[in-house]
């Protein structure tokens, strides 16, 4: 086989993962892309930029199947290539953001907008932590300060620093729920874009509840943020894999974004857990007809 016949078929491999990912079908784009990037290396005339998009674009279908090590591990590998690929970027920060890596998140969303500041899913990531991660800053800070200050002026007391860690986090946990009730009494009155403010904060003093993350996915959907909606539905999944309202609300983002083959695999799943949850019966019927 020639170069310029290899070159040929890792494109025309290519535009086939393109094809598979826009009808929904992630796995096998995946697995396309795989074999595109092999011919690729194969060919003579292998080029950066290229490699670079192929595990992007394959990054992209990871994401897309909730595999978030793997779009994590294809999005470090385009960046090496490319470093300012902006797609690569937002992959990679949607993918920790997944994880709950939100500062890793973080600073991918600003890195894209210092690259192109006209990205609607940039401002939006970066919006979502900046906030939380001042408020982290200045607690972290001061907290830091008193230990060291009590540590220098004493001899250690190790069951004294571990009572102030366990009422440090009860206090946390406190805190945190109260949080969360402010936003289902917001979610009530239909304040959506207030009450995912304040279970934002709820998820910056706890972020190890689901329902933190189910209840922001709510105020998602209401305000149309499908892709933030899938975030904290995968969020939550994370920690509960067997959550209804997680694979319920993340199958009616997939609805909205035209991803069916996605929307019928939560709600399989979750008719796995419920077999007789009617709203995921209907809801599996409705997108099923069309």
């Amino acid at each position: 086989m020639t170069s310029k016949t290899k070159v040929k078929q890792w494109a025309e491999l290519k535009l086939a993962g393109n094809e598979c990912f826009k009808t929904g079908q992630y796995g096998e784009a995946t697995r396309i892309y795989s074999l595109a990037i092999s011919e690729l290396h194969k060919s003579s005339k292998s080029n950066v930029e290229d490699l670079s998009v192929l595990h992007s674009n394959r990054a992209a279908s990871y994401l897309k199947e909730g595999n978030c090590a793997e779009c994590l591990k294809d999005c470090n590998l385009s960046l090496e290539l490319v470093p300012f690929n902006v797609k690569s970027l937002l992959r990679r920060a949607a993918a920790s953001e997944a994880q709950e890596r939100y500062r890793l998140a973080y600073v991918d969303y600003k890195t894209a907008l210092q690259l192109d500041a006209h990205l609607v899913a940039a401002h939006e990531g970066a919006n979502r932590y900046t906030f939380v991660f001042v408020l982290f800053v200045l607690v972290f800070k001061n907290i830091r300060t008193v230990l060291l200050s009590r540590l220098s002026a004493a001899p250690p007391q190790r069951n004294g620093i571990a009572r102030n860690h366990d009422l440090a986090a009860e206090e946390d946990l406190r805190r945190a729920g109260l949080l969360k009730e402010e936003g289902n009494a917001l979610v009530k009155k239909g304040a959506h874009a207030q009450a995912a403010e304040k279970y934002t904060q709820s998820i910056f003093h706890y972020g190890k509840e689901a329902a933190a993350f189910t209840n922001r996915a709510l105020c998602y959907l209401a305000l149309k943020r499908y892709h933030d909606a899938v975030g904290d539905c995968g969020a939550a999944l994370a920690i509960d894999g067997a959550n209804v309202k997680a694979l319920y609300r993340r199958a009616q983002a997939y609805k909205e974004l035209k991803e069916v083959k996605s929307c019928i695999r939560d709600l399989n799943k979750l008719l796995e857990v419920e077999p007789n949850n009617t709203a995921a019966i209907k809801l599996l019927q409705e997108v099923q007809q069309k």
